[in-house]
């Protein structure tokens, strides 16, 4: 097979990909069998001039004759594209099914690569089925009705479901584009095969999971709803049992862990008997929204519409000189909404959703600053306490309703400890306006509702201060990002899990026999297409030690 990487096409082409091939390298013509677009970018360098940028695998008739033709062309090359390694099975007897912790992107997977094979898992998600939990979740939206047992961060599908459905990922695997091509027979776009920055959308996705789950059942599975693993029986240093809702037991001798990064309770149980964990890094910060037009603008030239293209993205990056730390975006949803993210009573907690469309007419990100367990504590559960004591801290600043805290940033300047910033920020508000300082003239999507508040009064003073040097740096970069009505919401803080739990070289814990964490919730992921490809691959390795029960 040929790859050929750098091909570079208008986006207002509309000649098909052989036609252009064939024009452009006369040694295809004629040749050319099959064209699969493995990856294809947008560059919007020299706006309005928008390219998009293909990577292609082409199968041709007599390849050796059109590499000869094409030898001096950098941008050809043979390939043998790289399949996945074959799953085998272990020969250790199973004498009770395993048992799969938690139902989103690790779980699921998991679950599914188990039942394919043979292996029946039971699968224990603390939430509700996709459709219960989407009723439950727009009852706490509209109506302000928390659940603590199915929310946007506990159901099936986790958090991802209620999110903009990003597919991107830094992890190469030759089993992701298999995983992938799952999500396209579930219900996912198959777009999300080749682009650049793929996303399914979250109405998508609950469709997809959905589907997902009743393919596991058929293939011999049972999934469980409303069935949190309460406690672990452990016996000789392994797993024999888990306790489902406080009173009943399963026996097993295999738990492949995917509890998701807010499972806080969970985590505190596995603490208690001796999972091995320790504190990690993650980020805390604010939700930022800006017209959708506005961005699109800034990064295509002109509207996307004249492209043919969708809502537009943006990635920023800010390195503090002042303090060594870094500021960015994170979740950047186009066309999408903030949504209220809770997963207890008490704590308000942000995130960012789009559809499929992306066309609500507001682009929203998180705006985020690292965090060390030098700032909250080594013990592995301190991150989650800082994360708490922040979201309390919204919680109660917001009205102790889930109402959110909500500041421009003409007003969040203004309220500055640093004087210099203070008055840039009452500076920026003359000249914008008095209705510039009020969040209720700007333009927020939040619900159950945003209140008019210091977001300094519920961060600590070290993200604020960064996010004041930030926002005018990224300004210089997207023309109005940084104007005096726009508005942020707080607070976000689950940007990733606060601890990892430990592992060996064949994913299980060091600390309990049969026990394999996995996926975002144990630190070994940042996203659904890496999450997924974690609870994958940690499955095939239990088969390859493990035989089917009754087998």
């Amino acid at each position: 097979m040929i790859r050929l990487i750098n091909l570079r096409v208008a986006v207002t082409v509309k000649t098909g990909l052989q036609e252009l091939l064939e024009k452009k390298f006369p040694p295809l013509r004629g040749q050319i069998q099959d064209i699969h677009v493995v990856r294809r970018a947008v560059d919007a360098r020299k706006k309005p001039n928008v390219v998009f940028v293909y990577t292609l695998f082409i199968e041709v008739h007599d390849e050796t004759t059109v590499m000869k033709k094409l030898q001096k062309d950098k941008n050809f090359s043979v390939i043998t594209p790289e399949a996945p390694e074959p799953i085998v099975q272990g020969n250790v007897p199973l004498a009770h099914r395993p048992v799969v912790m938690g139902f989103g992107p690790a779980g699921m997977l998991a679950a599914f690569y188990l039942a394919r094979e043979g292996y029946a898992p039971i699968v224990l998600e603390r939430g509700q089925d996709v459709d219960t939990r989407t009723a439950d979740i727009e009852a706490f939206w509209k109506e302000g009705q928390f659940k603590p047992t199915s929310n946007v961060q506990f159901g099936e599908g986790g958090a991802g479901t209620f999110s903009d459905g990003k597919l991107t990922t830094r992890v190469t695997h030759p089993r992701l584009h298999e995983i992938a091509e799952y999500f396209v027979e579930f219900g996912a776009p198959q777009e999300i095969l080749y682009k650049h920055k793929p996303h399914v959308g979250t109405d998508k996705l609950r469709t997809m999971v959905k589907n997902m789950r009743e393919r596991i059942i058929e293939w011999g599975g049972t999934v469980r709803f409303g069935a949190q693993v309460t406690d672990l029986f452990i016996e000789a240093g392994h797993i024999v049992g888990v306790e489902v809702n406080g009173s009943e037991r399963i026996d097993t001798t295999i738990v492949l862990s995917g509890v998701g990064h807010s499972a806080r309770d969970t985590y505190e149980m596995l603490y208690e008997r001796h999972v091995a964990m320790e504190a990690k890094p993650f980020a805390i910060g604010v939700r930022i929204e800006h017209p959708q037009s506005m961005i699109d603008v800034s990064q295509y030239g002109v509207m996307p519409e004249e492209l043919g293209l969708g809502a537009a993205e943006y990635s920023l990056v800010y390195h503090d000189g002042e303090t060594g730390r870094t500021s960015y975006s994170f979740c950047m949803c186009p066309g999408g909404q903030v949504v209220a993210s809770a997963s207890e009573n008490g704590g308000v907690v942000t995130n960012g959703m789009s559809l499929y469309a992306r066309d609500s007419g507001i682009a929203n990100s998180a705006l985020v600053v690292n965090v060390s367990p030098d700032d909250f504590g080594q013990h592995p559960l301190d991150g989650v306490a800082f994360q708490r004591t922040w979201e309390r801290k919204a919680y109660e600043l917001g009205g102790a309703n889930y109402a959110a805290p909500a500041q421009t940033i003409g007003s969040f300047l203004a309220h500055s400890k640093d004087e210099e910033t203070a008055q840039r920020g009452r500076e920026l508000l003359a000249d914008a306006g008095e209705s510039s300082a009020s969040v209720g003239n700007s333009l927020h999507s939040y619900e159950p509702a945003i209140v008019d508040r210091d977001l300094h009064d519920c961060l600590p003073d070290f993200v604020t201060s960064v996010l004041e040097r930030a926002l005018p740096y990224w300004g210089r970069r997207i023309h109005g990002f940084d104007n005096a009505d726009i508005c942020m919401t707080g607070v976000e803080t689950r940007t990733s899990a606060p601890l990892r739990m430990g592992r060996d070289t064949n994913r299980v814990s060091p600390t309990v026999g049969g026990f394999y964490p996995m996926g975002e919730g144990a630190g070994y992921a940042g996203g659904i297409m890496s999450a997924a490809l974690d609870g994958a691959e940690t499955a095939i390795i239990c088969m390859a030690k493990y035989k089917p029960v009754g087998k």
